[in-house]
């Protein structure tokens, strides 16, 4: 997606972390709460290997500093700047589920949003660039190192357009959406399957950020100009492409030549999209993922 120049962007929903190496907190041991992650964007959902949130214990700050993303005024900027990027899109998303929360009976408080660099402490575990994107339900949080998106495409084989990179946010804030639904706590996210609580999860949270591009080009901005231009279907392609590319048959094959749907946790590449297209066209209360049977997931 292409943000329109003039929109204004009011800054202060995406935070910067310098690069750290230390846990702080001292109250858990390294071993005991050092989440190991799949290197992989979807794979590296935190949310599948830890609980709903509450009673987890968190990571001390650990004295690490987060600054706001510094000159990130308009459009413009976001268009020019991957950083100012994220800021625009935690706006725009940020605007449209304070809205779109209601419709699914949900009181919505905004995550926060991290970039780093390197390697941060959260509460979910020490991240590393490796790791990918995530969000934290302790922390209630995003993290994303944006070299990411440099693997996005040169590993998985996704376009590595603005909206691949921002589905990417999107898929992540609504993992926030569904903490704030009490979905984590309401399902079993510990194993896999082609039909378990873990792909339904993560298949939903497609939809989400689906049904957030289908309402994108009319989210206004602090000055009453649309966050975005009118969305093109190439630009579609490019959230589809990055979908695709992290889909669960995908990166089997491609990791093992071999496809396993009795270990899936995220969903086929086919699946992916399907549930993404379904948001894009349908919008957030059609996003069901979770009491469909399996067949139609």
């Amino acid at each position: 997606m292409t943000f329109n120049d003039d929109s204004q962007l009011s800054g202060g929903k995406v935070k910067r972390r310098g690069r750290t190496t230390a846990i702080g907190g001292g109250a858990v041991g390294v071993g005991a709460i050092v989440v190991f992650l799949i290197a992989q964007f979807t794979g590296v959902d935190l949310t599948g290997l830890v609980g709903g949130g509450d009673g987890l214990t968190t990571i001390q700050d650990g004295g690490q500093q987060a600054e706001p993303v510094q000159e990130c005024r308009t459009g413009r900027d976001a268009n020019a700047d991957v950083s100012c990027r994220m800021e625009g899109a935690a706006e725009s998303l940020d605007a449209y589920w304070t809205t779109e929360a209601r419709a699914l009976g949900t009181s919505y408080t905004t995550p926060d949003f991290y970039l780093f660099t390197g390697s941060t402490d959260t509460g979910c575990g020490a991240a590393s660039a490796a790791t990918g994107p995530f969000y934290c339900p302790p922390d209630r949080a995003i993290y994303l190192d944006t070299d990411f998106y440099d693997d996005l495409q040169r590993t998985y084989g996704a376009s590595g357009g603005p909206l691949a990179q921002m589905y990417v946010v999107a898929h992540e804030w609504g993992h926030h959406v569904q903490q704030l639904q009490g979905t984590f706590a309401e399902t079993d996210r510990s194993g896999g399957g082609a039909a378990s609580d873990s792909v339904r999860v993560e298949l939903q949270a497609d939809c989400y950020a689906g049904a957030w591009v289908g309402d994108a080009a009319t989210t206004e901005s602090a000055n009453g100009t649309t966050f975005f231009e009118p969305i093109t279907q190439a630009q579609v392609a490019d959230a589809l492409s990055a979908a695709s590319a992290v889909g669960d048959d995908s990166i089997q094959e491609r990791a093992t030549g071999r496809v396993d749907p009795d270990s899936f946790t995220h969903g086929t590449s086919e699946q992916r999209q399907r549930w993404f297209e379904r948001g894009y066209e349908q919008g957030a209360t059609r996003c069901d993922t979770l009491s469909v049977s399996g067949s139609q997931l």
